[in-house]
């Protein structure tokens, strides 16, 4: 490997980590029916989410940066791509359901895939790099605190119609 192999997947990951959370928060819309929501008293305020997303998305980079330069094999490689994909896709939708179609409800059932999916990318990065799986842990954990209060916001609110 050359010096600056690892150039490429470092900007790649970026572009794409940037990508997803600029769709992301584009889908967000915190406006008067998201504000007419009933939360647990436990909610932490909108600008910790901010916070915790960009945390996050740039330990999603990072991490897929480490699996992709300890994975040797290409068709390996390609499965990875595939689940950061699958991934990325699964959280665009949650926004989706949750903020554009207003349903928490729809939104706490894809919350599932969306945790599998994490789960599984823990289990794949790990076979090739304990770093990686590690830095995705956090992930794991802010996606099970907010399917947590997805599930308050559905039970405080619903049914949805």
């Amino acid at each position: 490997m050359t010096d600056r192999a690892w150039l490429f997947p470092v900007v790649i990951a970026a572009l794409v980590a940037f990508a997803v959370a600029i769709m992301g928060a584009t889908i967000t819309e915190i406006g008067p029916w998201y504000r007419s929501l009933a939360q647990p008293a436990w909610a932490p305020p909108d600008f910790v989410y901010a916070i915790g997303w960009t945390i996050i998305f740039a330990l999603i980079a990072i991490a897929g940066v480490n699996a992709w330069l300890a994975t040797p094999d290409w068709r390996e490689r390609e499965w990875l791509i595939g689940w950061f994909a699958l991934n990325g896709f699964l959280n665009l939708l949650w926004s989706f359901l949750f903020f554009r179609f207003h349903r928490p409800d729809w939104a706490l059932v894809e919350v599932v895939g969306l945790w599998l999916s994490i789960a599984a990318l823990v289990i794949l990065t790990s076979r090739r790099s304990k770093v990686a799986a590690l830095l995705l842990l956090p992930y794991l954990l802010w996606v099970s605190f907010a399917g947590y209060l997805n599930l308050m916001v559905v039970r405080l609110n619903g049914p949805f119609p």
